[in-house]
């Protein structure tokens, strides 16, 4: 399939925290850390990266947190890591009910200085754990391509740190998938009201899926097959235009 590239984009699907736990396991040297990269529509590039959220120097960094939980949040690899080069800022928002976490919320803050190389960070949440399912990543992905060009954040990464969380309820792959489609549609959508000039001009340039090395292999997999299916998807939707020229 031909795709119309007006753009370069970049996604670095940051499976560190996909849903597995990745900071300690993360390289100790400082070697560049593995990455495979993928090339998808509108010419963006999505990278499935072996880097934990508070790693990446992307324009958004974007992590995903279960519901508050009053009996208290599990927080564990690089969930835990993330809270604390963040100086505990994640779970002072939660502890305190200002972030609730319901499916879909945002929240959106500057990370503290001398803390973690992000210009941005946002916190999408993923609602009650025991409601999580795929469907939950399609929402965090559609989401995510939507506050990434309304910030016009070039440089976006994503780790949802379920399995830092505790929970390991979905395939990690299965979930980067999920994403990655859902992010990739409501991009093309995005793209598509920009050409019929219906909202300003912008490219996302980079996504990364931060991932951890025990998953790192089989999201690179999971998301690849993603970005072929959604690519064909996409290159079938209707090239009309969303408004009509006569009115009812």
């Amino acid at each position: 399939m031909k795709h119309k590239i007006k753009a370069p984009m970049r996604i670095i699907l940051a499976v560190a925290t996909l849903l597995l736990g990745c900071g300690a396991a993360l390289s100790a040297d400082n070697s560049a850390p593995a990455e495979k990269t993928f090339d998808a529509p509108h010419g963006l590039k999505v990278s499935v990266k072996m880097i934990g959220p508070y790693s990446e120097p992307a324009d958004l960094q974007i992590i995903c947190l279960f519901k508050h939980k009053p009996s208290g949040d599990t927080y564990q690899g690089a969930a835990k890591d993330t809270d604390q080069h963040l100086h505990g800022l994640l779970s002072a928002l939660r502890n305190r009910d200002e972030f609730v976490g319901e499916l879909g919320e945002t929240i959106l803050f500057t990370p503290p200085a001398d803390s973690i190389p992000a210009q941005r960070f946002m916190v999408i949440g993923l609602g009650d754990e025991k409601d999580l399912s795929l469907d939950s990543l399609r929402v965090i992905g559609r989401t995510a391509a939507r506050e990434a060009v309304r910030l016009k954040a070039k440089l976006v990464a994503w780790a949802p740190v379920i399995r830092d969380e505790g929970n390991s309820t979905i395939d990690v792959g299965e979930g980067g998938r999920a994403f990655i489609e859902q992010m990739i549609s409501a991009y093309d959508t995005e793209k598509r009201l920009q050409e019929q000039e219906l909202a300003p001009a912008f490219s996302i340039e980079d996504v990364v899926i931060e991932a951890g090395p025990t998953y790192f292999e089989s999201a690179a997999k999971q998301v690849e097959a993603g970005i072929e299916s959604m690519a064909a998807q996409v290159a079938q939707r209707s090239a009309a235009t969303y408004t009509s020229t006569t009115m009812q």
